[in-house]
Formats: structure tokens, sequence, C-alpha cells
């Protein structure tokens, strides 16, 4: 046997029958015996709402083959379908601490692994809104050598490590490809009750490719997604040639109690780093309003988007390092919240800024911005008064850090189709009102408690606009927003 099928476990490929149990016995057979998995181009199998999760942990080519995914009666919507795991255990360190700038972690894993370190005393990312929340602990993540070097830099402090759990990386790299999987979906009262009926890759050294999922049965109720497909705890990911889907966005009541949009993915990415999205599409249509954004993410490092188009692309609590390259995204645009270099480049965005600086969690970014080679259609061209990079922060809420804009920004070459703007309109804005605190009446008792800290400098060099109108650096007149402004 070079291969291992389904069918060889009972499946029947009809579409009708129930195949999971099959599947999952498929991959025990094929981990065990180091076998690649196959599945014929004509089968069509039916997932169920059993809770059993098949464990991946060789090759598997899905091809041409047919799942239907059905969320209407399941056991446990919070189970995933496929696990692709690693044969490695996860190890816990023994570390007490661990500082910025420190290389040698002090502990000797003997082999690379990907490490998520926790200080549950310290709570960053404390959220501030219709969805506000006490926060997260201190989460840092890296990759760390078999000698106890670190590979990524700190982002925080750790002087007592609360948790540090090491997840090996494998050396060979792991492959799942093809497959047309369709979700029906699930009609839950609208309640954050996420589903994760999905492929969750939990293995350093993957690459999913050419993959294409659909989502269909959304009616006037439904609990969110947290991702078709979801990266968590690993690093070295690549996801190329995969068309996803949007899912329609429900509202309900949030933890202020007023009524908020729910956020639901196809893709999530949690605590993973070097993680490149390569030539995926969105099916459908990106500037429609009425379906969520694709991608979110927390507590990332170095991600990057070459030649994607998205809805979205989104960091939450934080990524450091995010590169956005030959890119086109839709009518929920960039959002950005972290540190490092943001990089936008040879890409055409429709959303309502073209960079916007999460509100939620501060409006930071503690590093450095280059914007070249883009087009920006603001509001996907419906009517607004443009506002290039978009922040809000009156420095009253406490985040868990001290909020900053981006140390530098460069923005070479850039074009802000501003055909559609309101009659008064007299030319458009780098920077929006990101403090509707401070008012002609009020600048003189206005103070900020948690001060937010402008950006350093910026570079401007051929910003250019469809109504020729002359750009202005803020909307308000009492901020400034750049020490330095150089235009060239």
């Amino acid at each position: 046997m070079h291969f291992v099928t389904y069918e060889q476990f009972g499946a029947k490929g009809d579409g009708v029958t129930d195949d999971q149990a099959a599947i999952v016995a498929a991959h025990a057979y094929a981990n065990e015996h180091n076998l690649p998995v196959r599945a014929p181009a004509d089968a069509h199998y039916y997932i169920g709402g059993g809770s059993a999760v098949a464990e991946i942990m060789t090759d598997t080519d899905w091809g041409n083959a047919r799942f239907t995914v059905d969320d209407r009666k399941v056991e446990n919507n919070k189970e995933s379908i496929f696990h692709v795991i690693s044969r490695h255990k996860p190890i816990t360190l023994d570390m007490k601490s661990l500082m910025r700038g420190q290389i040698d972690a002090g502990v000797r894993p003997g082999i690379d692994c990907y490490v998520v370190i926790k200080e549950n005393d310290i709570r960053r990312f404390i959220r501030r809104g219709a969805n506000q929340n006490n926060g997260s602990a201190q989460t840092d993540n890296f990759e760390l050598k078999a000698n106890g070097t670190v590979v990524h830099p700190l982002l925080w402090d750790f002087p007592r490590i609360s948790e540090a759990i090491a997840y090996p990386i494998d050396e060979t790299p792991l492959t799942v490809c093809g497959g047309y999987f369709t979700t029906i979906a699930n009609e839950e009262p609208s309640t954050y009750n996420y589903y994760a009926r999905n492929i969750k890759i939990l293995r350093s050294n993957t690459t999913l490719m050419n993959l294409h999922h659909y989502v269909t049965g959304e009616g006037e109720t439904g609990a969110p997604y947290s991702g078709f497909v979801s990266i968590y705890n690993c690093a070295r990911i690549t996801v190329k040639n995969c068309f996803l889907s949007p899912h329609k966005t429900y509202v309900t009541i949030g933890s202020a109690g007023v009524p908020v949009s729910m956020g639901t993915y196809d893709i999530s990415i949690g605590s993973a780093t070097d993680v490149l999205f390569k030539d995926c599409i969105q099916i459908g249509d990106i500037l429609d309003s009425s379906h969520w954004g694709l991608v979110g993410s927390n507590f990332c490092k170095n991600i990057e988007l070459d030649g994607c188009v998205f809805s979205r692309m989104d960091a939450h609590q934080g990524v450091y390092n995010y590169t956005i390259r030959n890119t086109t995204l839709g009518f929920m645009g960039l959002n950005a919240i972290g540190s490092g270099l943001l990089t936008v480049e040879n890409c055409v965005l429709y959303g309502g800024s073209l960079i916007c600086f999460r509100s939620d969690y501060g409006s930071i970014w503690d590093g450095d911005i280059v914007i070249r080679n883009v087009v920006w259609h603001p509001a996907s061209g419906r009517r607004t008064w443009p506002c290039i990079l978009n922040s809000n922060n009156d420095g009253q809420h406490d985040f868990g850090y001290d909020c900053c804009m981006p140390h530098s920004v460069v923005m070479e070459n850039v074009h802000v189709d501003d055909a559609n703007v309101p009659e008064d309109y007299t030319g458009m804005f780098i920077w929006n009102n990101y403090n509707g605190l401070l008012k002609p009446e009020t600048q003189d008792s206005f103070a900020e408690k948690y001060p937010y800290k402008p950006c350093g400098r910026m570079v401007i060099r051929n910003l250019t606009s469809t109504s020729g109108k002359p750009w202005k650096l803020c909307a308000n007149p009492l901020l400034k927003p750049v020490e330095e402004l150089i235009e060239e």
C-alpha cells in the first residue's frame, strides 16, 4: 500500500452517507504507518454533526474531491473537522523570566520550537467600546533554537513567566492539497457562540494549497465562525492558491449593552509566526458589505499577503511585522494594531481609510510604515471625505500599554480616487480627527490621562488625487499628528 483512501475504511463518497468516522479512521491508519492520504476525484464526502476529529500527520491530497460539512445539527460546535498536527508533543519549559533583547532563553529544548509565553498578572489589549473587555494576559511568541537562542524579538518584558509552552517544529514539510468544501451554515441564534468546524493547522512547517471553501444556507440568524482555515501555535505556514468565502454578518448585543456586528471569518490566525498567504482569492464580491471581512488575527509575527484578493485583512491583538504586497483589499480594507514594519506595496485598496489603526485597541503602531505604489478608492467609491490614515485615541483609556502613532511613515506614489466627495470638499486629509474631545472650546482644559504619542517623521513623495485638490495634514487643525513633515 503506497497511500490511504477513505474508501478503504468504509467511506461511501456518495454525498449522502456520513463519512466522518471513515475519514477519522483512514488518517489514524495513515499516521501510524506514515502513509499519504488521497481522495478520488469523483468522491463526495458528507460530514455530519459528529465531534470526532481527523488528525492529519502525513501529506494529504484531496484533489477534486468534494466535501459537505453540515453545521445545522452538531454535537460540539467548538470542535474541528481536521487537525493538522505534529508527531511531537508540546513541552512545558522551566522559564522563570525573559526580557526584551534577551537572546539566550536559558533553556535548551534540544529541538527547534515555536514557543508561547504568558504572564497572567499583566493585562494587555484592554479593549474599549461596544465589545469592551478586561484585556488578555501578556503574551508573546517566538522561535527558539535547540540551543536556547531566541529568534524573534520579544515585544514585552516578562519578569515572572506564568506559562511557557514549546511546540517542536518538524523538520520535514507537510502538504495538505486540494478539496472542494461546502459548509451548510448553522442556524443558531445570533450570539457570540463561535463555530470552529474547520481545518485547524497546529503543526509548523506546513503548506495548505489549492483548497476551495464555499458557504451556503445562511438565513435570518446564525452564530459566527472562527475561520474554516485556522492557524494556531505554529510557525512557517504557507497558504497558497486557495479560494475562501466570507460569511454573512449578523448583529447581536455586545458587552457594553449596545448592538454590534459580529466578526466572523473564513481565515483566522492566533499566536503564529511567519505566515504567508500567496495568490489566495476571496469567492464573491469583495465590496459586498453584507458579508464580514475574510481574515482576522491575534498575537502574530511576520504575516505576509502576496497576490491576494480579500475583502479584509485585520490584526486585532497585535502583529509584529505586517506585509501586504500585490494585493487587493475590499470594503473592510486594512486594519492594523501592533509594531515593527508595516509595508503596503503595489496594492489596490477600497476601505474607509487606506490604513485603519483600530480604535478599540488604542490605534497603536509602535514602529514604521511604508506605503508605496498604491491606489486607494475611499469607501469603495461611496461619497466620503477621504482620510488616508485613520486613528482614534482621545487619551482617556488605559489599553494596557503606551499608545503611539507610527514612529515614521513614508508614502510614495500613492493615488487617491477622490471623485465622489461632498460638495464642500476642499481636499483629502492625511490623518483624520483622531481626538474629537480636543475642540476650540475645550483646548485650554483638555488633558490626556494616557497620552497618545504623535508620529515622529513623515515623508510624502508623489501623493496624487483624482480631484487634484491639495491635501491637508489633519482633519482637526488643533492636532499635531506629525513632529517632522517632509514633502519631496
